[in-house]
């Protein structure tokens, strides 16, 4: 939620308004799309523990916040290139500053590109290993992935445990999927046709 919603405002700066060094945003927000996860792995893990948030929940918060950007950023964006600037310029003529404007007029348009945007950051991050491995090690934080590595060991593996485990992972999704998925079709088909 933190990411896009800070995603939603800062898209809407970039996709609305002309300022000097747009086109570089645009590049730097390209060029992190290029960057893998391993190449963050000793500035991410050294950043968690001078502000002494290894193992804890809220080291995950922030590195979650920041993965993702730009897939988000660019799904949102291209949806607010597609609404009508005429719909704004009225909500000015009506006195609306910018941060009215995006609240009462651009984001309830934009919902369903915003709510895409925002079921494809919450997959990244609820099937995310990586992350919650390296900085969690108290195994009653752990995320549901990272915790399903426990569930085998050199010598066993518990069966039982793994495939409930791997239910838990999957259920959340195909739920989510199925309550939003007219989020999904109108942010697909928004547009297709003009009129």
């Amino acid at each position: 939620m933190i990411s896009v919603v800070m995603i939603s405002m800062s898209a809407y700066v970039v996709a609305r308004m002309e300022f000097k060094g747009k086109a570089l945003v645009n590049v730097l927000l390209y060029s992190t799309m290029f960057i893998p996860a391993t190449a963050l792995t000793y500035p991410v893990y050294n950043l968690v523990n001078r502000l002494h948030l290894y193992d804890t929940r809220s080291a995950l918060i922030l590195i979650y916040s920041c993965s993702g950007i730009a897939v988000s950023f660019f799904v949102i964006k291209n949806y607010y290139d597609n609404i009508p600037r005429e719909l704004e310029e009225a909500a000015r003529i009506d006195g609306c500053g910018y941060v009215q404007t995006w609240m009462k007029v651009i984001f309830p348009i934009a919902r369903p590109g915003i709510m895409t945007a925002a079921v494809l950051a919450f997959l990244n991050n609820w099937n995310e290993y990586y992350w919650a491995s390296l900085v969690l090690i108290t195994r009653e934080k752990l995320t549901v992935p990272a915790l399903l590595s426990t569930f085998t060991t050199a010598f066993n593996t518990n069966y039982n445990g793994l495939f409930s485990a791997m239910v838990i992972i999957i259920l959340p999704p195909v739920l989510l999927y199925c309550i939003f998925s007219r989020f999904f079709i109108e942010a697909l088909s928004g547009g297709a046709v003009k009129g």
